[in-house]
């Protein structure tokens, strides 16, 4: 029988074989396991691991620090179980969590699988009414929260709801302290045996293009199939892992909670009132930062800095959620002398395929699937193909890592009920199996009969000054059924003038071949996003299907054929 402790063995001994891990890695068998009292509270009573620190939180406006060891963190999260169940809260009952990153998020994280209670992961971001269908949908009986969001619960939830509130300075009617948990007995004692199908956590997607998903994972495929997490990012335990993302997001989880706890390594968390690139590489290096992983978004900024200035003790750098643009790289590699490695998954997944230590990378691909997940890229017709939809073999070969499903009001579930998982993103994959990131499955749109990914032109459209983002998106044409637009957000100080839409459509002209570019720019304010910050394209694809020049989100249009120096460029043949 293959263990949890058998696995996590396995991956760090081959930690930069890729090829020796993928082909004897097995995942552990589904058995009984409860990850917090089984893998996190042994780390809190070995001698190795008790006394180091389990997670590192570095304040930067007040200057202060907390630190709490995994034997502290193991007997506190008892507490907020014990707290929990004399609230009433039981195995399978839903508890909507709303915290930043503050200590109790992680306390009540590890309380809520000791008991078996499911967790509802929130942005404090939500709106009152984002909220309303978090607890209706989700069947939350309980909610954690901070202070500042109390205001927003007025009327929502109704009397039976459990209301506990972190870090009141004063009395909240109908809410419960948080601290009180303090009172409560440090040791736990759990109802029974843990199953491994049991729920554990339930995410809202972020909405890209539809309501957002309920999606269901269970006490197994997160906290045990983020091996595969720990893999990529190559975590080794005692590292100091940064991982730059909001709570309420699957990405959180991942990286600030059960990838670096799957190797033993400290989750450290930089809490900046509002992000400074600046501020962040200074304590990255002040700290001994070891392990990091940011967005591109963050990336793009960080190269803002002089970063060969910045003394780090990093030893391995990761990017996810969007795949990197060349020039990223390229940067990072001439400061640091260290190459991001990508990495890809989703809020169904954990990391599912990625550029793992010691391996080639491939500038511009996510890298090959990760020991544990036999991928496949498949045609519409579910054929093999070098360009198609990623996909997942279920049955025997179902990963560790995927969902139970997407769950249905009815509470029943669906998606993965089949032969295959089919993850809506398309990918090109290359003769020695690396994955490069094509667009999503509704976004990869024809024109004149020719595929065309929004990201590859947008990652053009980026290497442009001016540009500091960009979204790509189908825009009706009478000939060629459509034709690439761009919306663009402009750098501070650039104005959206003619002259800076020459200059764009001048780079795309150098950069793009004639059936790839961009024939409209639409210089703008703001672009649509989800409360993630992920741009909503399918707002865009609709505004360009409607014509609606009414919207806010509208802005100053300009057309290639508007500018005769595009014509010569086309005529002289110099547009390549």
């Amino acid at each position: 029988m293959t263990t949890f402790q058998d696995a996590r063995a396995f991956l760090l001994k081959h930690r930069t074989d890729y090829d020796a891990a993928v082909k004897g890695f097995r995942w552990p068998d589904p058995v009984p396991f409860n990850w917090a009292l089984d893998w996190f509270d042994e780390l809190g009573r070995n001698p190795d691991s008790r006394d180091r620190a389990a997670l590192w939180i570095v304040d930067a406006a007040s200057n202060s620090e907390t630190r709490l060891s995994f034997a502290e963190l193991s007997r506190r999260s008892n507490q907020v179980a014990n707290l929990l169940r004399a609230q009433g809260l039981q195995r399978g009952d839903h508890l909507l969590l709303l915290l930043g990153n503050v200590v109790p998020l992680w306390e009540t994280m590890l309380a809520a699988m000791k008991l078996g209670v499911v967790v509802i992961p929130a942005t404090t971001l939500l709106t009152a009414d984002e909220l309303r269908d978090r607890l209706d949908r989700g069947r939350a009986k309980a909610v954690v929260a901070t202070q500042d969001q109390v205001a927003k619960f007025k009327g929502l939830g109704g009397a039976k709801l459990v209301r506990i509130v972190v870090g009141a300075t004063q009395q909240q009617e109908g809410w419960l302290p948080f601290e009180e948990a303090a009172k409560a007995s440090e040791a736990f004692t759990p109802d029974g045996p843990t199953n491994a199908d049991d729920p554990m956590l339930l995410y809202f997607t972020s909405g890209t293009t539809a309501k957002p998903k309920l999606v269901r994972h269970s006490q197994r495929s997160y906290p045990v199939g983020h091996l595969s997490t720990m893999y990529w990012i190559g975590l080794q335990p005692g590292d100091i892992h940064l991982n730059i993302s909001s709570p309420g997001w699957a990405k959180h989880a991942w990286s600030c909670f059960f990838a670096p706890w799957n190797a033993g390594a400290t989750i450290f968390i930089a809490n900046q009132p509002r992000f400074e690139a600046k501020g962040l590489l200074s304590i990255i290096g002040r700290c001994g930062v070891t392990t990091l992983c940011a967005p591109p978004t963050v990336w793009r900024m960080f190269i803002q800095e002089d970063l060969a200035s910045f003394k780090v003790s990093l030893r391995e750098v990761c990017g996810a959620g969007e795949p990197l643009n060349p020039e990223i790289i390229d940067q990072v590699k001439s400061a640091w002398g260290l190459t991001i490695r990508d990495g890809y998954g989703q809020t169904e997944t954990t990391a599912l395929a990625g550029n793992s230590p010691g391996q080639k990378v491939k500038v511009g691909s996510m890298g090959r699937p990760l020991p544990g997940y036999r991928v496949q890229v498949t045609d519409n017709d579910g054929h093999a193909a070098k360009e198609g939809e990623v996909t997942l073999l279920l049955g025997a070969d179902r990963p560790a890592g995927l969902m139970q499903g997407y769950q249905g009001d009815d509470g029943n579930l669906k998606g993965t009920d089949g032969d295959i998982y089919r993850s809506g993103d398309v990918v090109f994959t290359d003769e020695e199996g690396y994955l490069t990131f094509v667009g999503r499955t509704d976004d990869v749109f024809k024109s004149s009969d020719y595929r065309i990914s929004p990201f590859e032109l947008e990652s053009v459209l980026l290497e442009h000054d001016a540009v500091a983002e960009a979204a790509v998106v189908p825009s009706p044409d009478p000939i060629r059924l459509a034709i690439p637009k761009a919306y663009v957000l402009l750098v501070s100080g650039v104005e959206r003038t003619p002259e800076t839409a020459l200059s764009i459509f001048k780079h795309l002209h150098t950069r793009l071949a004639p059936f790839k570019r961009i024939r409209k720019l639409e210089l703008v304010t703001e672009l649509p996003k989800t409360i993630s910050g992920k741009i909503r394209r399918v707002q865009l694809r609709r505004l360009e299907h409607d014509d609606n020049r009414d919207d806010a989100l509208r802005g100053a249009e300009f057309r290639e054929e508007e500018f005769p120096e595009l014509q010569r460029l086309r005529s002289s043949g110099s547009e390549s």
